[in-house]
């Protein structure tokens, strides 16, 4: 699988395209000006086994990979800033 974990100061995305929480995170993400890495899951099957693994077994989006690892599953924006320290 490709890394998934991202540079410092922004985070992976992964995504559906018909998922709106997503579309939503998006905007708001380019909006402030916090880079991410989008990854929609649709058209980039070999990462579903790594989203369930991180939702115990729920492919659940968007799931949002950190620097440091970590993942959550549908954070706000402010969580997303908070965590990167934007």
């Amino acid at each position: 699988m490709p890394k998934v974990t991202p540079d410092e100061g922004s985070i992976t995305m992964f995504t559906t395209t018909w998922c709106g929480y997503c579309t939503r995170l998006k905007g708001q993400l380019t909006r402030e000006g916090v880079p991410f890495t989008e990854i929609d899951l649709e058209a980039n099957p070999e990462h579903v086994d790594y989203v369930e693994q991180v939702n115990a077994g729920n492919r659940t989006v968007p799931t949002v990979v950190f620097p440091d690892g970590t993942a959550a599953t549908n954070p706000s924006l402010a969580e997303v800033k908070q965590r990167l320290a934007v």
